[in-house]
């Protein structure tokens, strides 16, 4: 397993310190806040800890993004067991920093049952993740604006399909595809794989609202923040194996825009929805 996936797999590795409270390390990394994926996937960690039904698993979250994270200080997490039915447990997050939370989430989980089954297919004639460039590849040219960030290993090998906006800016369309996975082999933990997913959720989603206007978060002047993020988990998948992300910009107003994705395996099938509303503020 890569070095930076298993610093991800620990990140996710809640300390539990009290009865319904966890809390969570921050990467050694240089930042101005913490990452939305990061106190997100954190959070459903310390949801699924409080669930005590085997086999039971995450079906839906909502979450809002409450205060910009401090990167330099641990975050606590307390769980509030709203309900333990039948077939469903629902669970509220609210991650604290400096006495003030920062982040809440509710999910729900879920014991598969039979049922009806349908799906949209994903995209048709989608070029293949392996015959596309890695992140080094791909922001090569931007290697000197991003200082340590270039070299610095990730978790999640991330692959563009054409048009790239890092790379033709300035092209305008309505979404993008971007292939995902954990860059290595994870663990047979479902609940690992979605906290993964979950992470890796917010990564492009935001940028996605950029699309319609031809511009990129890497060469424009911008002030972007993720503000809520919801998503459901369909069919099992595994988070170490490629996914077809499917992003779609569907409204900008107001200094705020809201984008959807669709997350699907290599045989197309739906696995994973995801929404979200950012902040995107041009900077003059």
């Amino acid at each position: 397993m890569a070095d930076a996936l298993q610093n991800l797999i620990e990140l996710l590795d809640l300390e539990p310190i009290e009865v319904n409270i966890f809390r969570g390390v921050q990467p050694d990394e240089d930042r101005q806040r913490v990452f939305g994926g990061q106190v997100a996937g954190q959070a459903l960690v310390a949801a699924a800890r409080t669930v005590d039904e085997p086999g039971r698993h995450v079906h839906s979250l909502h979450a809002y993004f409450l205060r910009p994270g401090d990167p330099s200080v641990p975050i606590l997490y307390e769980v509030d067991r709203l309900r333990d039915g039948r077939s469903f447990t629902t669970r509220r997050v609210v991650a604290i920093q400096h006495g003030r939370p920062i982040f809440n989430l509710q999910a729900s989980f879920h014991t598969p049952e039979p049922g009806l089954d349908h799906y949209r297919k994903g995209p048709d004639n989608v070029p293949p993740a392996e015959s596309l460039p890695g992140f080094r590849e791909r922001m090569g040219s931007h290697r000197e604006r991003m200082g340590e960030w270039y070299d610095r290993p990730r978790p999640i090998d991330t692959r563009y399909v054409p048009p790239d906006p890092a790379l033709e800016p300035g092209i305008k369309s309505e979404g993008q595809l971007v292939w995902m996975r954990a860059d290595g082999t994870l663990p047979d933990d479902p609940v690992l794989h979605a906290c993964i997913v979950t992470y890796a959720s917010d990564m492009s989603l935001l940028d996605t609202a950029l699309r319609p206007f031809g511009m990129s978060s890497f060469t424009d002047n911008l002030m972007m923040a993720s503000l809520d993020h919801a998503m459901w988990f369909h069919r099992p998948f595994r988070a170490d194996e490629w996914m077809l992300y499917s992003q779609t910009a569907l409204s900008s107003s107001s200094a705020r825009g809201l984008s959807g994705g669709s997350i699907y395996n290599t045989n197309g099938e739906l696995v994973v929805n995801v929404v979200q509303e950012g902040l995107i503020r041009v900077i003059s």
